[in-house]
């Protein structure tokens, strides 16, 4: 694929016109040539700028390169969530994939528990790849390619990143790259855990609320970073109002980098540079420009109206059917 059809991609995408259905399978032919090639923990130099969950709201995404440098200037480390929820899921993730082709190294991409076929059937993607193309093809080429994400990342040995949090079932940087990612999101487990788990003040590791994953106190963190000879743990996963919370002593970095998150919640967005001596900069920023969107005072559609993830009530019964999961493999401290 030559550069001058990426780079006529990019200032495509940039414009918030979509690929033909034919160049996007083109696209993701070669990102997954390049994402099969990469371990499940992938190593990153620094200098670089982490960024946390974008869920579909491609104008923040622009205004995100805005704040922080376009690529290929910056070395970019984003940590998953690229759809779902927002109104431009497809502009968003094929971007971020056409310049993860147009310059492999200087753009990871981890997978988020979004970048799952299950998940994306509730929360918007699926339906927003049919209204756009039709079918739902594309909605099967871009989660056929998700199972090839990454896991985690470690920038210059020193820093994790990954998309939720930490496992009891995992106790190394070995043990993630043991790991057979190449598989739909399970509901359990390592793989699991490490994409939907949240930083908290309890004791070790306690049952989440999300219905996946675990909640996890200080010490395990102190543990994974001492035991791994790591800095600090930088994740995503979760709204907060300000872009970004420490944990734990500040060893656990949350980022969100979805301002307005569902055009509603009114939070700030932030991203993280990390420069050539592992000093940390939070940049917040607010919403950017937006065109053609409705206002925001319009109803949101249903999938931005749930907590996110496993739903209860008629999202719940409906996750249920198209997943063919029997009942018993759910957990029923679900919010």
């Amino acid at each position: 694929m030559d550069t001058r059809t990426l780079d006529k991609w990019i200032e495509q995408l940039s414009n918030a016109k979509i690929l033909s259905e034919m160049e996007v399978k083109a696209l993701i032919s070669k990102a997954r040539e390049i994402l099969s090639a990469e371990p499940n923990v992938v190593s990153v130099p620094a200098p670089c700028t982490i960024v946390g969950d974008i869920h579909g709201q491609f104008y923040d995404l622009l205004e995100m390169f805005r704040i922080g440098g376009k690529c290929p200037e910056i070395n970019y480390l984003f940590l998953g969530d690229y759809v779902d929820r927002g109104y431009h899921s497809v502009e968003v993730v094929s971007l971020i994939l056409t310049l993860k082709v147009r310059y492999p190294q200087r753009i990871t991409m981890l997978r988020g528990n979004h970048e799952s076929r299950q998940i994306t059937q509730i929360y918007g993607f699926y339906d927003e790849c049919v209204k756009k193309y039709g079918s739902p093809e594309i909605w099967t080429c871009f989660t056929d390619l998700f199972d090839y994400l990454p896991i985690g990342a470690v920038v210059e040995q020193s820093i994790l990143g990954i998309h939720g949090g930490l496992s009891p079932a995992i106790t190394s940087i070995d043990d993630i790259q043991k790991l057979d990612r190449v598989q739909e999101i399970p509901h359990e487990g390592p793989m699991a855990d490490l994409l939907w788990s949240d930083p908290d003040e309890v004791d070790g590791f306690q049952a989440s609320p999300r219905g996946a994953g675990w909640v996890f106190g200080g010490e395990p963190s102190y543990k994974f970073l001492e035991g791994n000879k790591l800095k600090m743990l930088v994740r995503a996963h979760q709204l907060v109002n300000e872009g970004y919370s420490e944990s734990h002593k500040k060893k656990v970095i949350t980022l969100f980098s979805a301002p307005n998150y569902c055009y509603r919640c009114a939070n700030k967005g932030a991203i993280m540079e990390i420069d050539e001596h592992l000093q940390e900069i939070i940049k917040q920023f607010e919403p950017g420009p937006r065109r053609g969107l409705p206002y925001q005072t319009r109803r949101p559609p249903d999938y931005m109206t749930e907590s996110d993830g496993i739903p209860s009530s008629a999202l719940y019964e409906r996750m249920k059917a198209l997943s063919k999961i029997p009942e018993s493999d759910f957990r029923k401290d679900t919010k």
